[in-house]
């Protein structure tokens, strides 16, 4: 019994939920931040030496990787951030929304690495912007017409989708309609008592019955 006692006093004694929530927020922004400066530092050098390296300092090529990365990283993510609202009501839903998400920012990197040597202040992004210029001339402003027409491909998707999923209700309200109409004539050409409307009998009925 004072067993018992002893460890419910030291529950109640220990940290309260919201004080362990905060430590855990504060820490996870602490981590956060400390990670955004060690890449911010380390990041945009590396992507311009990689970008320099499939450029070859050619100016063709470097509009042509710019154009690549922009068109597919910026409509592949939007793609797949849609099927996360697609996908909300199946039974595992809120795994594949999280693999999918995932999947998006993946996909979505390069450009985030373009963007971070194209914003950024700091002594990398300056190298970067540098090497980009004589390695890969281009390619930033590819980069940015790729993403608007990666966008563009984006919306002409969306839009081809829904107007062809409105044709095929369209359709379907169409064949349910004659279908209807088809069955109603049925109703309308049988007769009231049982006969046809071309005078004709029904099967079993006879002018006896009639009489009697």
């Amino acid at each position: 019994m004072s067993d018992a006692r002893t460890s419910s006093e030291i529950e109640r004694a220990g940290m309260k939920p919201w004080l362990k929530k905060t430590i855990a927020v504060v820490v996870t922004l602490l981590v956060l931040v400390i990670t955004y400066f060690v890449l911010a530092a380390f990041l945009p050098r590396w992507w311009a030496q990689r970008v320099a390296g499939l450029a070859e300092g050619g100016f063709s090529r470097g509009i042509m990787w710019g154009l690549l990365f922009g068109i597919l990283c910026t409509a592949i993510p939007l793609v797949l951030l849609v099927w996360v609202w697609q996908v909300r009501g199946w039974k595992y839903g809120r795994g594949v929304q999280i693999a999918l998400t995932v999947l998006a920012l993946v996909v979505a990197i390069p450009n985030l690495m373009t963007l971070s040597v194209v914003l950024g202040g700091g002594n990398a992004a300056h190298a970067g912007e540098r090497i980009m210029d004589v390695d890969a001339p281009g390619f930033r402003g590819a980069s940015l017409v790729g993403a608007v027409i990666g966008v563009l491909v984006f919306v002409f998707l969306v839009i081809a989708v829904a107007r062809y999923r409105k044709r095929g209700k369209d359709l379907r309200a169409a064949r349910a309609d004659l279908e209807r109409k088809a069955a109603d004539a049925e109703k309308r050409d049988t007769d009231p008592r049982g006969g046809s409307a071309d005078g004709v009998p029904p099967e079993g009925f006879s002018r006896g019955s009639v009489d009697r």
